[in-house]
Order: structure tokens, then C-alpha cells, then sequence
């Protein structure tokens, strides 16, 4: 690997050393987050900025407390796929009501510790202490008052001190099952009254689901793993809420689940009443309902539909507000944009794309939002009473915010880097530690919309780019659902940058069906992926083409990952006429092999195969006997989010077919490609690329 692939693998994308997982605790006095001591250091610590002194402290160090890094539990190494979590050490952590006292867990022991104020040369004066613990233990969390902490071993719910408070029924208690981690944002299953009295808790049932199984042919001397997957057109997991209680009690919240199966949020608003939000298997339904946790009896606050899908980008909604109104978002009449309404009354409008609703700031609406190109983000106060929107932080750039009682966290992000700054309701300031690898290159790509669609591009070219110097083109994207390829954010743009220095000028497109442009944009994928995404991607090729001559349409690779990989592998099959070489990484090759709810938001239920259900028309396999253009398969053989098999049956029918084709297979390696996989499969993909688009 050369140089800049070194760096990026042993700097984990340029991610260590990085502050992350924020969160404010003592009413917004204390800002608890992970940190590792250098760019190149895997290990996170827990550390505290007191802003009553501006001291950063760290609080827990893992190696000190675990010196031989162990194994972590299945449950949690599963979990932080779901998360895309890649960091060793302290992985996540809670605290406790009162934002005091936190606890995690490592490489499945327990362990709590309280921040006492005092501390030399950045060291705590407290000690962190280890929680006994019925087993290996994942998902910590603490009470009001930090005096019992519930977690999960075995895929039972206990609390220490206590014990065991989930029946031995067979289930699955306070985990969040497949579907609501990966695909409906919900990546925990028990939560604390607050009271610190009771417990809400998820029960899951897979019984019904299919077992998708691993076996690691580079170590045939270990056992397959298997787990359950919720394939799409079968079966879900049956999840409950109980209210587990004092004295051994049970209530279980009651709510038509045969209706509204998936549950994307829960929580307590208070000790006497739960918040959950509930959607149909289609996801056109979403329902905001309260339930009495002494008898389980529930009430609809609020519905939001959709003749297609409820876009589920809109963090922080439904909600209620302090004076008791519903917080919701919705579509603005023409679906221009994504807008927010208090009790069913439009509060922004077709100029304003909201993107989260981070809480409440000085009486108003905490929005991260576009107003300019959907590249940017802003950052909000908005009024729930009039709609006057106030910038607090509205520079070039993606901004984000969170919030606790009248302290701000605001991040912005540009081509300079990644700034943080804690602002205290008195207008003090401070900026915690940054120990991260600077970002090699300074990467301003060519931001711009094309085609009668309005669609986001970007180019990079190579740095000292001779202008007359005709140069092959590189399609990197992912181009799916969910996810916004084109940003200002800058990390995104350092191996693009390393691309076009290795000769390409690399293109990257949003087509319809990705987020932040506006709600038609977003729902024109609807009941089929490839033809929106295919159309799209050549009308922006050429209309870039034609806008900047040195890019050689006679030569154009496509590369990517995921959805990425499935785009890659359909340009070349299905337009070898403007697609020359593709190399496809971990592509989902026929979705009904792919899970429920990404899978039936946007195609709906598999029906008979046949021209009229996008299911059929969707799948890459049918297709593999029209092979014309070089093609690298790519899969983990570890990927539990898109199973080798995937993979494997293209490459299967390409086999069939005698269609010529490479496949590298990676032992080991899951759907994030950690610890530098990603950067040897880079290496690779640009010697292919030199071979097949020379001249």
C-alpha cells in the first residue's frame, strides 16, 4: 500500500484520536465522550469536560482496566455492526439520570464510575469499579441515581445489585432485534423509569425467523456462527414492551402489534407514563402512542401517513413539546420539502429541508435543516409558536448541535476540518480535545446539480491537474436510500482525493431516491431500485461530460460498497455502453434475499416473479448472461448485513452463463471492512482499474 492507504488504515479513516459519542450530564455542567490518545491508538477512554473549570478528565482507560483485550460478547460484536461501530476499547457507555455516573461495558465485564470534580494533570481522582455481573454482559445501563444498573447476558435482563428480572421464556429481553438496529434507528431495548423504580424492556421472539449461518473457511477448526434474519416477504421477530417493576411485576404494553409490528422508539416521559412510536410492516403508518405502564393500556397522539413510505430521516419526531403539543413532520403541499407541524399545523415551509430536531434551546426548536445546496447543513432556532427561524450556526459547511440546559455542543464541518465548541448559557467557551490525524488533503470538489432532475454531483480532479489533459472516469457512490453521498462533510472527499491522484477524475452522484433534496425526490424510488438509480447516474455522467471536456467518456469505471456494490455490478451489466469496468463491493444482488424493513419500505411485499414486481425487476442475477465488461466481485465473508451469499450467487450464474469475472472473497472481514481491509481492497480495485480502462 502506499502512503496515504497506510495512514487511513492505521488511523481508521482518520477517525482515532477524534472526540465522539457526546453527551451532557449534571444539567448540562458536565459533556461526557470517548476519546483514544493519538491517531493512530484503536483503544477508546472515557473522559469528562467540566465546564465549570474547562478541565478535561479521563475517567476510565481500558487497558488499565483490561490489559489483555478479550473477546466481546456476540450480542455486542453483533450490535456495533449494526452501528458501524469500529473503535476497541470503550465502546459506548450510559449514564445515569442525573448525568453523574456512567457505565459500560469491556470485552463483557461491567464496570461504573462517578466523576467526583477532583482531578490532577487530566486524571480522575476516582477509580473506576467493576460490576459483578451474571455472565458476559453488553448494553449497561444505569439508573436515576447511578444505585442499579440493568445490562444484558445471555440474552437475558438483569440489574446489579439484584439479579435476573426477564422470565426464562425462551426470548430474547432488552435487545433490539435486526430490523430496528439496522434499518429503524433503535439500537437498545431496555430503559430506566425516572424513578429508577421500574424498567421498560423488549421482548423479542426470532423464533419464526430463518438462521443465516458463517463459517470461516481460512479457519475450518472453529464452528459456524448463525443468527436470525428477517428476510424480506417472511417473518419478523415478535417484539413486546413489558414493564418489569418492583417486587417481580409485569405489565405489558398493549398496542395492535399484529398492525404496527416494528417499534422505532420508547421511552419514559415520565414515572408514570411511556412514550413509543409504532409503524405498520410498509412503514406508511407511524403512530406516536402514550401507555400507562400500571396497566399497559395505550392512546394514539399522534398519526403520520404516507401513500408510500414515512420518511424515517426526521430524528426527534414524532415528539410532544413542553406545553404539550405534537411535534411531527411532514411533507409540504407538492412534497418541496420536509417540514415540521405542531398539532397537524404547517411550521416551516418548502424553503427549509429539516433534517433532525436535536431538542429545545431558550424556548425554542434546536432544527438541523437545509436552506442553501443539500450539500450544507444548518443549524436552527425555530419557534413553534410563530415559525421565525433564528441561524445559530449557518456558515458553508454541514453544522450539528446538541443541547442540555442552555449548554450547546455545536460541531461544524468543512474543506478546513472538523471544529467543536462547548458554549455555556453564560457565553463561556471551550473546545475539547482533538487528538485525530489532520486530514491529508484540503479536497474542494466541483459541487454541482444537473439534468432536469436537480441532481447533486461532485467532481475531483487531481491536485495540479493540467487543464486540455483528457483523464478516465471514476464513478464512486453508493446512490441508495438513506444515505447522502454529496456533503460538505470533509472526511468523505480524502479517498476520492487519493483516486483522482492516481489519474481519474472521479464523479459521484445523488440520484433520486436519496435523502435532503425534497420528499418527491426522495420517493421516486419507489417500487423499484435500478432503473431510477441507472437513468440517473448516466444522464449526470453525461451532462458532466459535456460541462468539462477532459472527462473521457470512453473510459468510465464504477466502484462501490453495499448498495454501492449493487449499482457497480448493475452499470456494467445493463449499460456496458457507458460503463467500462466495475468493481462491486458486499452488493445486494437480489433483494428478496435482503431484509424486511429496508427491503418492503421501498418495493413492498415480493410477489410472483414476474415483469410487474420490482423484485424481479431489481435482481442483478438474471442479468449475469449479458456480461460484457470486466467486473470484480467483492464480499466479506463475515457480512451479517449483506450475506456473502449475495455475492456468491452472481457469481454463481456468471459461472453459468461463462461469463468471465474476478471475485476476491475476504475471510473475516464483515460489512464495515475494518482494520485496514478497506484500504487492501482499494489497492487492488486500482490495480484493475489501471488494466481494464487503459488505452
Amino acid at each position: 500500500m502506499d502512503d496515504f492507504l497506510r495512514l487511513s488504515a492505521a488511523t481508521a479513516r482518520f477517525t482515532r484520536g477524534a472526540p465522539r459519542a457526546f453527551a451532557f450530564g449534571d444539567e448540562g455542567r458536565l459533556l461526557w465522550f470517548l476519546r483514544s490518545t493519538g491517531p493512530t491508538d484503536p483503544f477508546d477512554s472515557l473522559w469528562v469536560l467540566d465546564t465549570a473549570t474547562g478541565a478535561e478528565t479521563r475517567l476510565a482507560d481500558p487497558r488499565a482496566l483490561c490489559p489483555e483485550p478479550g473477546e466481546l460478547p456476540l450480542a455486542e460484536r453483533r450490535l456495533r455492526e449494526r452501528i458501524r461501530l469500529v473503535a476497541a476499547g470503550i465502546g459506548s457507555y450510559a449514564l445515569s439520570g442525573d448525568g453523574r455516573r456512567a457505565v459500560f461495558a469491556l470485552y463483557g465485564r461491567l464496570y461504573g464510575v462517578s466523576y467526583d470534580g477532583k482531578a490532577q494533570d487530566g486524571q480522575s481522582g476516582a477509580t473506576p469499579e467493576e460490576i459483578p455481573a451474571a455472565g458476559p454482559a453488553f448494553d449497561p445501563r444505569a439508573n436515576a441515581d447511578g444505585s442499579l444498573t440493568a445490562y444484558v447476558a445471555d440474552d437475558a435482563l438483569y440489574t446489579a445489585p439484584g439479579g435476573r428480572l426477564s422470565p426464562d421464556d425462551g426470548a430474547r429481553w432488552g435487545v433490539a432485534e435486526f430490523a430496528a438496529a439496522e434499518e429503524l434507528g433503535r439500537a437498545r431495548g431496555h430503559w430506566w423509569s425516572p424513578d429508577g423504580r421500574s424498567l421498560l424492556a423488549a421482548r423479542v421472539d426470532e423464533s419464526a425467523l430463518q438462521r443465516r449461518w458463517f463459517a470461516d473457511p481460512a479457519r475450518p477448526e472453529l464452528p459456524a456462527e448463525d443468527f436470525a434474519y428477517p428476510e424480506a416477504g417472511g417473518p419478523n421477530a415478535d417484539v413486546q414492551l413489558w414493564v418489569l417493576g418492583p417486587g417481580g411485576s409485569r405489565v405489558r404494553l398493549d398496542w395492535d402489534a399484529a398492525t404496527f409490528p416494528y417499534v422505532s422508539d420508547a421511552g419514559w416521559e415520565s414515572p408514570g407514563e411511556v412514550l413509543l412510536t409504532v409503524q405498520d410492516r410498509l412503514q406508511r403508518r407511524v403512530l406516536l402512542l402514550s401507555a400507562d405502564p400500571a396497566t399497559g393500556r395505550t392512546r394514539e397522539l399522534s398519526r403520520t401517513t404516507h401513500p408510500q413510505w414515512v420518511d424515517p430521516m426526521v430524528p426527534g419526531t414524532p415528539a410532544r413539546l413542553p406545553d404539550g403539543r405534537m411535534l411531527t413532520a411532514v411533507d409540504t403541499p407538492g412534497q418541496g420539502a420536509r417540514a415540521l407541524a405542531v398539532d397537524g399545523r404547517l411550521l416551516t415551509g418548502d424553503g427549509l429541508q429539516v433534517r433532525r430536531v436535536a431538542g429545545v434551546h431558550e424556548g425554542r426548536l434546536l432544527v438541523e435543516a437545509g436552506q442553501r445546496d443539500p450539500a450544507e447543513q444548518q443549524v436552527l432556532l425555530l419557534d413553534p409558536a410563530t415559525g421565525e427561524l433564528r441561524p445559530l450556526a449557518d456558515g458553508p459547511g454541514v453544522h450539528t448541535v446538541a443541547a442540555s440546559a442552555g449548554t450547546l455542543l455545536l460541531t461544524s464541518a468543512d474543506a478546513e476540518g472538523f471544529r467543536r465548541t462547548v458554549r455555556t448559557a453564560d457565553g463561556r467557551e471551550f473546545v475539547p480535545g482533538d487528538l485525530s490525524e489532520p486530514l491529508p488533503y484540503r479536497v474542494a470538489p466541483v459541487l454541482e446539480r444537473v439534468t432536469e432532475h436537480g441532481l447533486p454531483t461532485a467532481l475531483v480532479l487531481p491536485r495540479g491537474h493540467v487543464p486540455g489533459r483528457r483523464l478516465p472516469v471514476l464513478v464512486d457512490g453508493y446512490g441508495g436510500p438513506g444515505y447522502q453521498d454529496v456533503s460538505a462533510e470533509p472526511r468523505r472527499w480524502q479517498a476520492r482525493q487519493w483516486w483522482a491522484d492516481q489519474g481519474f477524475a472521479v464523479v459521484t452522484v445523488d440520484n433520486r431516491g436519496t435523502p435532503y433534496v425534497s420528499p418527491a425526490f426522495t420517493h421516486a424510488m419507489y417500487r423499484g431500485f435500478s432503473e431510477v438509480t441507472l437513468d440517473d447516474q448516466v444522464a449526470a455522467l453525461h451532462a458532466l461530460g459535456a460541462r468539462h471536456r477532459d472527462l473521457d467518456l470512453g473510459r468510465v469505471g464504477v466502484r462501490g460498497w453495499s448498495y454501492g456494490g449493487y449499482l457497480s455490478a448493475l452499470a456494467v451489466l445493463r449499460r456496458p455502453d457507458v460503463f467500462h469496468a466495475a468493481a462491486a463491493g458486499a452488493a445486494p444482488t437480489d433483494f428478496r434475499h435482503y431484509d424486511t424493513a429496508y427491503t418492503e419500505r421501498y418495493l413492498g411485499l415480493p410477489r410472483e416473479p414476474g415483469a410487474d414486481d420490482p423484485y424481479t425487476r431489481d435482481s442483478l442475477i438474471p442479468d449475469a448472461p449479458k456480461l460484457t465488461r470486466p467486473l470484480l466481485l467483492v464480499t466479506g465473508l463475515a457480512d451479517d448485513n449483506v450475506h456473502p451469499s449475495h455475492t456468491l450467487r452472481l457469481s454463481q450464474a456468471l459461472t453459468d452463463a461463462g461469463r468471465p469475472h474476478q471475485l476476491l472473497a475476504l475471510p473475516g472481514v464483515t460489512h464495515m471492512t475494518p482494520d485496514g481491509a478497506r484500504e487492501k481492497v482499494m489497492a487492488l480495485e486500482l490495480e484493475f482499474f489501471r488494466r481494464e480502462l487503459a488505452r
